[in-house]
C-alpha cells in the first residue's frame, strides 16, 4: 500500500470517527431530556449550544488552519471532540452541560474544516474527485452510531459509559492515523481572514450549498412528521421516508466521486438539484407510500453531492487559502440548515406541509439554475481534471 493511500484511510477514518461522535450524542438526546427533566422548548434550547458553537468556531477555523496548518487543528479538533463527548455523560448540572455542549459544538467544526481541508489536499494529489466518498464514512458512521445507541438503551447503559466507550474508541483512531496526515503548504504567516466580498465563485457555490443544506435540513426535521400527517403511513412506518433519503444520501456518496471524474462537477451539481425538485415533487403529487418513499430516496441522491461537490469547488477559489474558503462556504450554508426547518413549520402552519414541501423542491431548481448561468464563475475549475470541459 503506497503512502498516498495510507493517508486516504486515514483521512476517512477521521470522518467516520466524526460521524461517530455526533450520531453516539445524538442517540442519547432522549436520555438527557429525561435526565435534567426537559421540557421540549427547554431541550430546543440546549440543542441549539451545538449551531452556536458551530458558528462561532467557523471563522476561528479558517483562521487556524491558515496559521498553523490543518494537521495539528484536525489533531487538537478530534481529540477535543473526542474528549468532550463522555464529558456531556458526565454533567450533572445545567450549568456544566450549557458551555459542554457548546464547545462540543465548536470543536466539531473546527474538525469538519481542518479535516476538509486535508481531504482537498489528498484530492489535488489524486488528481480525481474523492471527497464525496469521504464524505460517506460521515455519513456510514452515522448509521453505526445510531444502532450502537440503539443497543446500549436496550443494555440500559447509561450515557456516560456509552460515551466513555466510543471515546476509547475514537481516541484510538487518532492514534493509529495522526502520523499520516500532511502538513499544509499553505500555512504560515498571516490571519487568512480578509473581510470583504466573497469572489464569484465563492458566491455562487455558497449560494448553491445554502439551498442544498436548506434542503437537506428541511428532510432530517420533517420527513417523518410528513410521512405521519400527509402521507398518513402506519405509526410503524413513519421513518421509512427518512431512512429511505439517508440511505440514498449515505449510498450515493460512495458513488458520486465516480460520476464527478467521468462528467464533471458542475453537471453532477445540476443533476442533484433536478433530483431534489423531482424527488419532492414526486412525494407532493403522490402521497401515498411507495411513491412518496421512492421519492425521498431520489431527493437524498439529490442532496448527496451538493456539499461535498461545494467544498471540493470551493478549495479552488483563487482569493482564499482553502482553509478560509471553507469557512466561507459552512457558513453560507449553515444558515441554510438553520433557517429550512422553522421555515416549513411556518409556512405549514399558514398553508399547509404539502405547499412548504412544494417550495424546498424549488430550491433544487435554483441550485440547477445557478449552476447552468454564467459559466465564467467557474473558471477555476478548468484546471481540475475531467472539468475542462465546463
Amino acid at each position: 500500500m503506497n503512502q498516498l493511500s495510507k493517508r486516504r484511510i486515514a483521512i476517512g477514518s477521521l470522518f467516520f470517527l466524526a460521524g461517530l461522535s455526533f450520531a453516539s450524542w445524538a442517540s442519547r438526546i432522549p436520555d438527557v431530556q429525561l435526565k435534567f427533566s426537559f421540557s421540549e422548548a427547554q431541550l430546543g434550547t440546549l440543542l441549539l449550544g451545538l449551531p452556536i458553537g458551530a458558528m462561532v468556531a467557523l471563522p476561528l477555523a479558517g483562521w487556524a488552519v491558515h496559521r498553523f496548518g490543518s494537521k495539528i487543528v484536525v489533531i487538537l479538533s478530534a481529540v477535543g471532540y473526542s474528549v468532550f463527548l463522555p464529558l456531556i455523560g458526565f454533567s450533572d448540572s445545567l450549568l456544566v452541560l450549557i458551555p459542554v455542549v457548546v464547545v462540543f459544538g465548536m470543536l466539531g467544526n473546527t474538525m469538519n474544516i481542518s479535516l476538509n481541508t486535508q481531504a482537498l489536499a489528498l484530492e489535488d494529489n489524486y488528481g480525481r474527485s474523492i471527497l464525496a466518498s469521504l464524505h460517506g464514512l460521515w455519513s456510514l458512521a452515522g448509521f453505526t452510531g445510531a444502532g450502537i445507541g440503539a443497543m446500549m438503551i436496550y443494555f440500559d447503559l447509561l450515557p456516560r459509559f456509552h460515551f466513555l466507550i466510543i471515546s476509547c474508541i475514537t481516541l484510538l483512531i487518532i492514534l493509529l492515523t495522526h502520523s499520516f496526515l500532511v502538513q499544509d503548504k499553505r500555512s504560515g504567516g498571516g490571519s487568512g481572514m480578509v473581510f470583504k466580498m466573497p469572489e464569484g465563485l465563492l458566491l455562487r457555490i455558497g449560494g448553491i450549498a445554502f439551498l442544498g443544506m436548506l434542503s437537506e435540513g428541511c428532510m432530517f426535521d420533517w420527513s417523518g412528521v410528513y410521512f405521519k400527517k400527509v402521507v398518513e403511513i402506519e405509526a410503524r412506518f413513519v421513518a421509512l421516508g427518512y431512512v429511505a433519503f439517508m440511505g440514498a444520501m449515505a449510498g450515493g456518496r460512495f458513488v458520486i466521486d465516480k460520476l464527478i471524474n467521468r462528467f464533471g462537477r458542475i453537471l453532477i451539481i445540476r443533476l442533484s438539484g433536478f433530483f431534489i425538485f423531482s424527488g419532492l415533487m414526486i412525494s407532493v403529487i403522490f402521497p401515498y407510500p411507495l411513491p412518496a418513499t421512492l421519492g425521498f430516496l431520489v431527493v437524498g441522491l439529490g442532496v448527496a453531492a451538493i456539499v461535498p461537490t461545494s467544498y471540493s469547488i470551493a478549495g479552488r477559489s483563487k482569493d482564499y487559502p482553502p482553509s478560509v474558503a471553507l469557512a466561507i462556504i459552512s457558513t453560507i450554508s449553515f444558515f441554510g440548515f438553520l433557517i429550512g426547518p422553522p421555515m416549513i413549520g411556518f409556512i405549514a402552519e399558514l398553508l399547509s406541509l404539502k405547499v412548504s414541501f412544494v417550495l424546498v423542491a424549488f430550491a433544487g431548481l435554483g441550485i440547477t439554475l445557478l449552476s447552468s448561468i454564467k459559466m465564467d464563475v467557474f473558471e477555476s475549475l478548468k484546471r481540475v481534471t475531467k472539468d475542462s470541459a465546463v
